[in-house]
């Protein structure tokens, strides 16, 4: 087999070789059935045993309370910036967001059809290198949610700790850095995530809702967009993306054959910051976008002297094997994604071949 590339890409990503290889080998004929998973009814017992273990491996990693629900959604983050709002926004209600990014402005301006979004805070005036301080942060007790970007794919931003919200329920993306590190799920009343980063291949969306915020929801919202549908069904109100929650379910299994969050989160620490110690000990070759405390260990994105020294950086890691390493295209400038799935040994290949580029172009 052809040596698989260094994956850097931001989303779709990496998913763990390992779980590849056993989709491949369960591709064309699933536990005996036969059949793919691709077409087994999502009524038939063999799928709804992966469906239902697939939830079950969530709870168990992210230690989910009984009083919250786990849904497999569709139309990834970027519906769920509809959802939120049609659910739980009304006209002339108030809902804070912090925005520390692309993604969460964009939530933001969803947020406008519904009801009355504010910013409590925003990164915006600091070109989003940081996130803001808990200390910084009020709450009004009347709004309706309070929402968040744990972690900034395009600017390389992330929440270290979350900011208590006391009665108010705070909603969370957590698109890119769910399942990097343990969380404690019972500050949310909502976390949604697109499983395209660390959770599987794009397809699926993760909602975990607390049972008391589904009671709270608007009652006009059309059937498919209501939270309370796929809730009282099991995800299974219409066809599921079945193939893509069956890989979601073989990348959480993977997960916990690592040892857990805690030995996950651990590695990723020390993955990112192979890279991190590069940019730091490059004497500025190499430089950060985010500010070093709000730093995220998905997303590190830095820049080269020059637009030119960059094109020549890029244009020569893709042919050492490189890829995914350019910028979101609204900003450009350099990007390397270790997600779980990213190993070690891509990181430490990008940090010899940084340092060797800086040698010869210094």
């Amino acid at each position: 087999m052809k040596q698989r590339a260094y994956n850097f890409n931001a989303g779709p990503s990496a998913l763990p070789l390992a779980v590849l290889e056993k989709a491949q080998k369960e591709f064309v004929d699933f536990q005996g059935t036969g059949m793919s998973v691709m077409e087994l009814s999502h009524r038939s017992a063999a799928y709804e045993e992966v469906h239902n273990q697939a939830i079950a491996r969530l709870r168990s990693l992210l230690s989910i309370p009984d009083q919250y629900e786990v849904l497999f959604l569709q139309g990834g983050a970027s519906l769920q910036f509809s959802m939120i709002p049609m659910n739980f926004l009304s006209s002339g209600q108030k809902a804070g967001y912090i925005t520390t990014g692309s993604w969460s402005e964009k939530a933001f301006k969803e947020a406008e059809l519904f009801g009355e979004p504010y910013h409590i805070a925003s990164s915006k005036e600091n070109h989003y290198r940081d996130i803001p301080a808990l200390s910084e942060l009020t709450f009004n007790e009347q709004d309706a949610y309070i929402h968040l970007t744990s972690n900034n794919t395009i600017y390389g931003t992330q929440w270290k700790e979350f900011p208590q919200t006391e009665n108010v329920p705070l909603i969370a993306d957590m698109s890119s850095d769910i399942l990097s590190r343990p969380i404690d799920v019972s500050q949310f009343g909502l976390i949604y995530a697109g499983a395209q980063k660390n959770l599987g291949p794009a397809g699926v969306t993760v909602v975990i809702i607390h049972k008391d915020l589904l009671e709270k929801a608007n009652a006009e919202v059309p059937t498919m967009l209501k939270y309370s549908t796929h809730a009282k069904t099991n995800s299974l109100f219409h066809t599921p993306p079945t193939f893509g929650i069956y890989m979601l379910g073989e990348v959480l299994r993977w997960v916990e054959e690592q040892g857990g969050l805690d030995v996950i989160s651990q590695k990723n620490e020390k993955k990112a910051n192979i890279i991190y110690d590069t940019i730091d000990h490059s004497n500025g070759f190499y430089y950060g976008h985010a500010e070093k405390d709000s730093r995220s260990l998905m997303n590190i994105t830095f820049r080269l002297g020059s637009e030119e020294l960059e094109k020549k950086f890029l244009a020569e890691a893709k042919e050492a094997g490189f890829v995914g390493l350019n910028g979101h295209r609204s900003v450009g400038g350099c990007r390397a994604s270790a997600y779980n799935a990213v190993p070690r040994e891509a990181c430490e290949a990008l940090s010899e071949f940084m340092v060797e580029f800086q040698r010869k172009n210094s």
